[in-house]
């Protein structure tokens, strides 16, 4: 680097990349000379096309932005091997990097990861601890590989996930300690005087890309299972469950908030699950697959209709215990 700032190329996609992407630039150890994203996406109803947030944040701090539509693409690699830069920082890019982009960098291409590896390697890692119910999760620091999240371990940091964390918490405070992860650790792996681990061979789980059907709520499941799929889902792709409309149809519903409860001490103890046990002022709760627990409901929302309490749907939709949602 000859007594020159070192250059990094920073690549990621959405918030949580664009929260590292912030610290990293805010730095003086280091120059940013390129940000590569994925390309604008049309979004909302609409489908205006959207730059992502690294992208965004990046042309506020006044750094050029590259957006293949391909990360093996040979243009784009061979611009990013003519900039020469020492090291490349991957956040949630969104695609795998080929090998011929891995060897441009002679400090290589490191990666923030928001799980402790080799645990929830993959696309959705935040959401799948969750919904496993893990006790803890964290962010690892890897240095990368051809492989799908197989690098060697540089440093990780680890945190609890807390009983009312939502996805979005979770992803929140994992960005945070991301970000001050990699700005904490990259001098010293700069400067020779860390190295990395190889990830051990146990423990190996996969985390796959979330899809809008994976938030069907299986109310054959456990108060505490559903409990977490409805947290770990929020805010994408939400949990969601059906409501029979009286004319052999059913529309769908969104469960944003519930938690676990026990069954009325009056009436029957079990009910068939997903069967509404109590629709009542503020309380709605829904029968469950564990004996003696329901679930109870606190925010939920019809389609096409704005958020609402639980009160505020009951006095609304004329809802009445005996009825069966998701089915």
């Amino acid at each position: 680097m000859n007594g020159s700032r070192p250059r990094l190329v920073f690549m990621g996609t959405p918030e949580l990349a664009r929260v590292v992407l912030s610290a990293l630039a805010r730095e003086p150890g280091w120059e940013i000379p390129l940000v590569v994203a994925q390309p604008d996406k049309p979004v909302g109803r609409g489908l205006q096309f959207q730059a992502p947030p690294v992208k965004r944040e990046a042309l506020e701090r006044g750094i050029a932005v590259l957006q293949p539509a391909r990360a093996r693409d040979p243009e784009f690699i061979a611009n990013l091997a003519a900039l020469a830069p020492d090291v490349v920082v991957v956040a949630a890019y969104g695609q795998i990097l080929p090998p011929a982009l891995l060897a441009i960098p002679r400090f290589g291409c490191l990666n923030v990861h928001t799980s402790i590896l080799p645990r929830w390697r993959g696309a959705a890692p935040i959401a799948w601890a969750m919904l496993e119910g893990d006790a803890e999760t964290g962010v690892t620091l890897m240095h990368m590989d051809a492989g799908l999240d197989t690098g060697a371990v540089i440093a990780e940091q680890r945190t609890p996930i807390l009983p009312d964390d939502t996805g979005q918490s979770l992803h929140d405070r994992l960005a945070g300690l991301g970000a001050d992860l990699i700005c904490r650790v990259l001098p010293d792996w700069l400067a020779g005087r860390i190295s990395a681990v190889p990830q051990p061979a146990e423990g190996v789980t996969y985390a796959r890309k979330l899809t809008k059907e994976d938030g069907r709520l299986d109310w054959a499941q456990s108060a505490s299972a559903l409990d977490r799929k409805i947290r770990a889902l929020n805010p994408w792709p939400g949990a969601f469950t059906t409501l029979p409309t009286g004319t052999g149809t059913v529309e769908l519903l969104k469960i944003w908030e519930a938690q676990p409860a026990a069954v009325p001490a009056t009436g029957p103890t079990w009910a068939v699950p997903g069967e509404v046990r109590v629709a009542q002022g503020d309380e709605l709760m829904v029968a469950v697959g564990s004996v003696g627990e329901g679930l109870r409901i606190h925010s939920l929302q019809r389609e096409g209709r704005r958020r609402m309490t639980a009160r505020e749907f009951l006095a609304g939709a004329g809802l009445k215990p005996g009825l069966r949602l998701g089915v």
